[in-house]
């Protein structure tokens, strides 16, 4: 006779988090880093606030989204980074083709710009973040044999370029993340997080529309092309 692994039950209940169109949608809006209202994230699934509000207690039960009341409004976000980067995993595995093609050419351009570059949580993701990150890795900047690492001289290229690392986090300084439309890792982790903070400090990148868009400044093209030879080319 058998016995159930009594993770079974729990695994099962949380992986049913996941499998619903209203709360991925939510899940994946909530990457950019940023807390929502219930309002906003109603309207970007499209469905009813009072089922929206439904959703969002079973995922901050859940323990995917924290919550706090500013007045009459309640916004949420993403509990942590290790939550963010589960949910950017589960949607890089999904088959490339499968995806639901844009209705019209707003969704089109949207996605375009996505696939461009976006913010992945606290790092930058898409081409931008797989351009920055081969850049690093050219230059022998960034290690990725046995899992990503900083080399030395890495260490000393972010206090040159000025991005400064929070040493005192517990995250690990540099980790890889399955980029969804790129299919390659792009750099998360506390260099991933500091660049994309600097990235958007400096005015390199603004972001665009009401989702996790970013677009290359013509002073971000300028200086990823000096500090890492990034060829404005492969920014658009």
């Amino acid at each position: 006779m058998t016995t159930r692994d009594p993770r079974a039950t729990a695994l099962a209940r949380f992986a049913a988090l996941f499998a619903d169109e209203t709360r991925a949608a939510c899940l994946l809006a909530l990457l950019d880093g940023r807390a929502w209202t219930a309002g906003e994230l109603a309207r970007h699934a499209g469905v009813a606030a009072s089922t929206l509000s439904e959703h969002l207690g079973r995922l901050v039960a859940g323990g995917l989204l924290t919550e706090e009341r500013q007045g009459r409004h309640r916004y949420v976000r993403l509990a942590d980074a290790r939550i963010a980067q589960l949910v950017e995993d589960l949607a890089a595995q999904v088959p490339p083709g499968t995806a639901v093609r844009p209705r019209n050419l707003r969704e089109a351009n949207a996605g375009s710009a996505m696939a461009r570059g976006r913010t992945c949580y606290d790092h930058l993701a898409g081409r931008l973040g797989i351009a920055v990150t081969d850049a690093l890795t050219a230059r022998g900047l960034l290690q990725q044999e046995t899992g990503f690492a900083l080399t030395d001289a890495g260490m000393e290229w972010f206090v040159t370029a000025g991005v400064a690392l929070d040493r005192r986090s517990r995250r690990p300084l540099a980790r890889a993340c399955l980029d969804w439309t790129e299919r390659r890792p792009h750099l998360a982790g506390v260099a991933g997080a500091a660049l994309c903070r600097h990235a958007l400090d400096a005015g390199w990148c603004v972001r665009i529309g009401s989702e996790r868009a970013v677009k290359v400044t013509a002073a971000g093209e300028r200086a990823l092309f000096d500090l890492l030879g990034v060829q404005a080319a492969a920014l658009r």
